[in-house]
């Protein structure tokens, strides 16, 4: 069946980027002519409880990887108490495979404002910190002067739109640490701390930044917040499945033709994503593998394309959506090399906080470089699977611990004869056909 199609030749289930491309999007005024900031004004004369219950309604789920219900989470944040509480947006996005947020902050700055905004007034705090990818150079100018033409129209400040209820957002610049995705550990940097996770509980809610009730929240989650406020959370349960409702944008990346982020209706299997919306592989070539939400996915083989792009279907498949880096490889890519870029990345990045982080990430580089040198055997297979054992199933206050195992495991359970091939044979079968296909 043909996409029905909105404005800008956009798809009708193209909530987030329905603008996008529009003249003038990224300034108050161009965002304001398309009905921006009505909805923050129409948020300002609802009761709070009224808007954390109609999120809760839309099924909105977090996007920056847990998943967990957006709703259910702004309605954990106690009752005020006469103290200062927070609304902190992670914009760090350091997940490898993932660019989905940075496009959202480019395209339309003012649409991650108001979304702030509104969740700021619905769990009643008057202070948003937005802790952003110290690389991020262009998202950050552009979250500036959007915050700075904000307080020039008085939207930012004492009385927005009339309301008796200051409203401000701050920036802080992050230091380049994969870490800092984590919650706990971003609220540990914003505070000026060392990066590394905390214990919980308490739990952000409850004691986050300077020991405040502290409502986190991903970019693209709250971007959404907007048109679920406007249309209702009763029009985007028609989006998505069941249990998982709406839409969500997925940077596409790897062996394609066409590379980029494209917004789906969750539910869409990866075979549409890879296939048709990035355009399959390159000529002569074949998906091999692919991770379907940035490297702490497990690794899935061609053949489970068709899982569809909701969190149960995914975690039925033994993977997650996670951040919706779809990261896809061709017959090329060889899984041991693979497997140990993927580690010496976690290895690198861990906060060294927990042991078998610390210890067992790098034991997993030194194994698989071992077995990429043609020095392995099938003994040090045996200790790479004991290795991801002892990463997982809690072992680590955060999930990087957990992510480093999953990079190993999956890769062995999918890809059990290109480990062997290596550490046994000492040879690489995809080496040699890349030598072939180059004479």
């Amino acid at each position: 069946m043909a996409e029905l199609r909105g404005s800008h030749g956009k798809a009708r289930h193209h909530l987030l980027t329905q603008h996008f491309g529009a003249a003038g999007l990224a300034t108050l005024k161009g965002y304001q002519k398309l009905g921006g900031y009505d909805t923050l004004e129409k948020a300002l004369a609802m009761e709070p409880k009224a808007l954390v219950d109609e999120v809760k309604a839309s099924g909105l789920r977090g996007r920056g990887g847990a998943g967990f219900a957006t709703g259910v989470k702004w309605g954990f944040m106690p009752p005020p108490d006469g103290g200062p509480r927070y609304v902190v947006v992670n914009a760090d996005e350091s997940e490898p495979g993932t660019s989905k947020d940075r496009y959202i902050i480019e395209n339309s700055p003012h649409m991650v404002l108001e979304g702030i905004l509104i969740a700021a007034f619905a769990v009643q705090s008057h202070q948003a910190w937005i802790y952003i990818r110290g690389e991020y150079d262009r998202p950050y100018r552009m979250l500036m002067d959007a915050i700075g033409e904000l307080r020039e129209a008085k939207i930012l400040g004492p009385k927005p739109f009339g309301k008796d209820y200051p409203l401000d957002i701050q920036m802080y610049r992050g230091h380049g640490a994969y870490i800092c995705g984590e919650e706990t550990a971003l609220l540990e940097s914003l505070e000026g701390k060392r990066a590394q996770p905390r214990s919980r509980p308490p739990y952000p809610a409850v004691k986050g930044a300077w020991a405040r009730p502290t409502l986190l929240n991903n970019i693209e989650t709250l971007a959404t917040v907007p048109w679920i406020i406007k249309h209702g959370a009763a029009e985007y349960t028609k989006f998505g499945t069941e249990k998982n409702r709406g839409t969500r944008l997925l940077s596409v990346s790897g062996n394609v033709r066409k590379p980029g982020v494209y917004e789906i209706e969750i539910g869409v299997p990866f075979t549409h994503v890879i296939m048709e919306l990035a355009g399959g592989p390159f000529e002569g070539r074949q998906i091999k593998a692919f991770w379907p939400g940035g490297s702490s996915a497990k690794v899935l083989p061609a053949s489970r394309m068709d899982v569809t792009t909701d969190a149960e279907a995914l975690a039925a498949a033994d993977s997650m959506a996670g951040s919706g880096g779809c990261m896809v490889a061709d017959n090329s890519a060889c899984m041991v090399e693979t497997t140990y870029r993927l580690l010496k990345f976690y290895a690198y990045e861990s906060c060294g906080k927990c042991t078998p982080c610390r210890v067992g990430g790098n034991w997993a580089v030194r194994t698989v470089a071992k077995i990429l040198a043609g020095e392995g055997s099938r003994l040090d297979l045996q200790i790479l699977d004991k290795i991801q054992a002892g990463l997982q199933d809690g072992r680590c206050l955060c999930g990087l611990g957990d992510s480093a195992g999953w990079v190993v495991q999956s890769a062995m359970n999918h890809f059990p004869e290109e480990f062997e091939e290596h550490a046994v044979r000492h040879t690489c079968s995809v080496k040699r056909e890349r030598a072939a296909a180059s004479a």
